[in-house]
């Protein structure tokens, strides 16, 4: 199986933060040559004391010293002026980037996925990437240059003792590399736990009143507790792992040291040419050699971890896309076809079943029938809720498969019982944050139903989280002002009007059929005489089929199943 492409994701850490990175990378060859510096001072001043003619004055050693406090003067003010914004900048461009894709997405996203996953990816392995990544990879920089460094200038002062030392250094490579590699999946164990922690506190929170009339609170908190106590295992496991890096980092480190120390004596005092100088430049140059070999394979990890979830939400992201290139269909100039469209959540049970019909351009059609007979789902087919239909949906000759998304979302406009609205003012959920003309806004909040609640609170009134400061009527009447002032070609209505009172019903039933040159296709149950007197057609739906068509007259004189409809329904 073919591995998604990160890169378009992995990109956005660099983009426009290039000088930042120049200047990291500028304070990393600073550091390591201020490193390298603090070692040769310290061999310079032992072989001093020692009694051994290094051929530089003490005065000059306290002048490279106070070079050196203003070399570091220099990594300070990079670090300052570069380091907290190239962090800051890279998750910024990361997170936007992301949602930018999230939205790229078709409607069949959000009614096949799970939204948590999404949720968790944006919060807890954001909070992980951010310090897993682009800082490791600096890391990594960082130690691979002084690791190299080192090695040259130990080369330089003892090939011998280099030698010994790099012999001494393979216990700790062997260690970091065994456990290093599995730091990635325990990361990726901790995000899945992770999202499904977020799906039950969303579901809790969200079906609070439902937990509470069921007294269901005792199963609701045995659940939560489970998914916690698995998050908290994964974490556990994770942190295990860090403590047994951190333990062999750590003994490896003082057995090398002591072991360099030890051997190097021994050469001293047996003739070799080394002196005391050498032998404590070594000692403190294997630090600089044991921390790359320890903190550079587990970077390493941290990185492969946070591509991992990177690489998680990119192939989450590439689900449920509407494929680009797709054909562009901007007016809808005869009507929308229906051939043989059958269509099935579950292999073998079909919700409609074979389905033929073609609503024409500027009229107005009801979709009428009992509870699960496949109106909504027939409404959600004509927003591409999903291509894995059978038989064709076309608007006019060109098959919806064929159809860009932006083409056919600029066509059409959605309104549904439930109504998402922002925590922003009623104007912007009106507008959905667009400039239109007042006189415009001012028609669908009369046409709508929103004009008492206007001259209450005022446009600037904010809706709260989900809209929780308004009824769901005037929810409701939110969501078809913004359909009116869309003004699209076409218009589909699921039950729209079923949480407002019947007189506010009634009034934006009767505005929306009174829209001109619109195509309506209107799902509902409201079965009121005087409004389906003016639909040109109403279709009736039983058991995935369409059973009845033609006028309220016509319909009613057949005395067949929708006149059974009706008559139950007064």
């Amino acid at each position: 199986m073919k591995k998604t492409d990160i890169r378009p994701y992995t990109r956005q850490f660099y983009k426009n933060n290039k000088w930042r990175m120049t200047l990291m990378l500028a304070q990393t060859v600073i550091n390591t040559v201020l490193s390298l510096l603090v070692s040769w001072l310290i061999k310079q001043l032992v072989d001093m004391m020692s009694g051994v003619d290094i051929g530089i004055s003490f005065a000059q050693l306290v002048g490279v010293t106070i070079l050196g406090f203003a070399g570091l003067g220099i990594t300070y003010g990079c670090d300052y002026v570069s380091g907290p914004r190239l962090y800051a900048k890279a998750m910024e461009q990361y997170k936007n980037h992301v949602f930018e894709k999230i939205s790229e997405k078709g409607v069949a996203a959000f009614q096949g996925e799970n939204t948590n996953l999404y949720i968790s990816a944006l919060s807890n392995d954001c909070a992980k990437i951010e310090t897993g990544y682009l800082p490791k990879i600096i890391g990594i920089v960082n130690q691979s240059l002084l690791f190299v460094a080192t090695f040259v200038m130990m080369m330089y002062y003892s090939p011998i003792l280099t030698g010994i030392t790099i012999a001494l250094c393979i216990a700790p490579v062997i260690g970091s590399l065994l456990t290093g590699n599995r730091v990635a999946l325990a990361e990726k164990k901790v995000s899945d736990e992770n999202e499904n922690y977020m799906s039950t506190l969303r579901d809790s929170l969200g079906g609070f009143s439902v937990i509470k009339s069921f007294k269901a609170e005792i199963q609701m908190c045995r659940l939560f507790a489970e998914d916690v106590k698995r998050v908290a295992k994964a974490k556990e496991k994770r942190a295990k792992l860090g403590v047994i890096i951190a333990m062999i980092s750590d003994f490896t480190g003082i057995m090398v040291q002591m072991g360099v120390f030890l051997i190097g004596t021994a050469l001293a005092l047996a003739g070799y040419g080394i002196t005391a100088g050498t032998v404590m430049i070594f000692v403190q140059l294997i630090n600089y050699l044991l921390s790359p070999i320890s903190t550079i394979p587990s970077h390493i990890a941290e990185c492969k971890a946070s591509r991992a979830l990177i690489r998680k939400m990119a192939e989450a992201l590439e689900e449920n896309v509407r494929e680009s290139g797709l054909a562009d269909k901007t007016e809808l100039e005869e009507g929308i076809r229906l051939e043989n469209l059958s269509f099935s959540y579950e292999e073998g049970k079909k919700v409609l079943d074979d389905i033929s019909f073609t609503f024409e351009k500027g009229k107005s059609y009801a979709l009428v029938g009992a509870s699960g007979c496949g109106k909504s789902t027939m409404l959600n087919l004509l927003m591409a809720s999903s291509t894995e239909y059978e038989g064709k949906i076309c608007y006019d000759d060109m098959e919806l498969r064929e159809i860009s998304g932006d083409s056919l979302y600029g066509m059409l406009s959605l309104v549904q019982q439930n109504v998402f609205v922002f925590n922003e003012s009623i104007r912007d959920n009106i507008t959905m944050f667009s400039e239109f003309p007042q006189e415009e806004v001012d028609r669908a909040i009369k046409l709508s139903g929103l004009s008492s609640l206007i001259a209450e609170r005022g446009e600037d009134y904010l809706c709260g989280e989900n809209g929780n400061a308004l009824s769901g009527g005037e929810k409701q009447r939110i969501s078809i002002a913004r359909s009116l002032l869309k003004k699209s070609q076409i218009l589909l209505v699921d039950e729209a009007t079923a949480a407002l009172d019947p007189q506010t019903a009634f009034q934006v039933s009767d505005a929306i059929l009174d829209l001109d040159s619109l195509t309506r296709i209107v799902v509902t149950h409201s079965l009121e005489e005087a409004l389906l007197k003016r639909y040109d057609c109403i279709l009736t739906l039983k058991n995935g089929k369409i059973v009845e068509t033609g006028n309220f007259e016509e319909l009613m004189e057949q005395k067949a199943y929708f006149y059974s409809l009706y008559t139950v329904s007064q």
